[in-house]
């Protein structure tokens, strides 16, 4: 009889301890953060750090991937593996993909996040390996050669690589990626790569449908490590995959070349606050910008009007990090101007001041011209011309000009 007390007591106590965790679980469940909707309550923008990474665990590539999921646009920006600094993580001066390999992904997301200026919710990455996989699970990943590869590596290794727009199946996608020619640069190699992502990016987005069923997905999802749950990047492919991969802003680090150590570094220009700004400025215009301006690259002619030396030229670089292209740099028709000065040859006003922000000049004129006319044919087809003046730093005007008859009107109205 108390036998049977104590069997049904026991019996007891297990049915309450299910309830209690029956009940949590459900509780958790309810109250569970889904980080891809509190990131988009906060800002509206997505922001994955890409990491390829060869089988040894170093980084081959790294991209921040910049997406606003309301138009489908989004950026990208190539974090160059020798990007030199001092980083807190290592305690010394060396690469930043140094962190990577010797730290993890957490601690490298911190120091890119450093970088950029902007804080970096999720992190994906995937090995060399895994990638030839899902290139093959695709159909393979289009990419553009324009001269056919027949190399050899220091390890006998023959790389052979047909040109032009071609689909690489899982194997040609690995020596796309590795490959290096005599004449190949760390820019053209970094090319490569982020090439392979946007690639990579357009094969998602058109295979989307067939992704995100969700037994497909849990076959493509093992291929990468993720800062999350499985149902958080689940959620999180079902808004990239909308990506309009063919209008992705590629952009990278530009800086100058240091040895240190033994090593060639790279130092970003004006101690790293381009790129912050670079980032920055890509983001509010995709935000802002839900019209065409975003389709298309600006041309920029730009005139020094200083005495300084290489004002003009080391300026085209400056903006072409800032996504424009520049036509060509020459001199002004003097060298005294006092004020910089930006002349809008198309009428957007709304770009113009995108630009004049960019490099915080004030002053802008219109001067819309036509095809045809002698004065369209003297700008080259530029959109814009930026004249430099002794008031430009070599980053940004100083002063506030913002010409003479707004400064005339500003006169006037403290005299009155």
């Amino acid at each position: 009889m108390v036998e049977n007390r104590e069997k049904k007591g026991v019996v007891f106590l297990v049915v309450i301890l299910a309830i209690i965790i029956g009940v949590g679980v459900f509780i958790a469940a309810t109250l569970r953060v889904d980080p891809v909707a509190e990131t988009l309550k906060k800002e509206p923008v997505i922001k994955i750090l890409f990491v390829l990474s060869d089988d040894s665990g170093n980084a081959l590539s790294t991209d921040v991937f910049v997406y606003y999921p309301v138009s489908g646009k989004g950026a990208l920006f190539d974090i160059l593996g020798n990007t030199g600094s001092i980083y807190s993580s290592l305690g010394r001066v060396d690469r930043i993909d140094a962190v990577y390999k010797e730290k993890g992904i957490d601690t490298y997301r911190k120091e890119v996040e450093k970088l950029i200026g902007k804080t970096i919710p999720f992190s994906l990455e995937i090995s060399l390996s895994d990638l030839g996989t899902l290139a093959d699970l695709f159909g393979g990943l289009k990419v553009f050669i324009p001269t056919p590869v027949d190399e050899k590596g220091e390890n006998g290794e023959r790389w052979l690589l047909p040109s032009g727009a071609v689909t690489l199946d899982g194997d040609k996608v690995a020596t796309y990626m590795t490959y290096r020619s005599e004449d190949d640069s760390d820019g053209d190699a970094g090319d490569r790569r982020q090439g392979t992502l946007i690639s990579l990016l357009a094969s998602i987005r058109d295979n989307k449908n067939v992704i995100l069923e969700k037994k497909n997905f849990r076959r493509f999802g093992e291929k990468f490590r993720f800062n999350m749950d499985k149902s958080s990047l689940y959620k999180l492919f079902h808004e990239i995959v909308n990506v309009d991969a063919e209008r992705l802003a590629p952009q990278t680090i530009t800086g100058s070349l240091r040895v240190v150590d033994g090593k060639t570094l790279l130092f970003p220009y004006y101690d790293g606050q381009l790129i912050k700004d670079i980032v920055n400025q890509t983001i509010g215009s995709l935000v802002n910008d839900e019209n065409s301006s975003q389709n298309r690259v600006y041309v920029l002619e730009i005139q020094n009007g200083t005495g300084r030396q290489g004002l003009a030229r080391n300026t085209s670089f400056l903006m072409q990090s800032a996504g424009y292209e520049v036509l060509k740099t020459l001199n002004a028709d003097s060298a005294n101007y006092a004020h910089t000065v930006i002349v809008n040859h198309i009428g957007n006003r709304e770009a113009a001041l995108a630009l004049g922000n960019f490099i915080r000049c004030r002053y802008i004129v219109d001067d819309e011209v036509k095809p045809g006319t002698e004065s369209f044919d003297s700008v080259a087809r530029a959109d814009f011309t930026i004249i430099l003046g002794d008031d430009f730093d070599g980053r940004f005007v100083k002063g506030g000009y913002k010409g003479p008859e707004v400064e005339a009107a500003s006169d006037t109205d403290v005299e009155e």
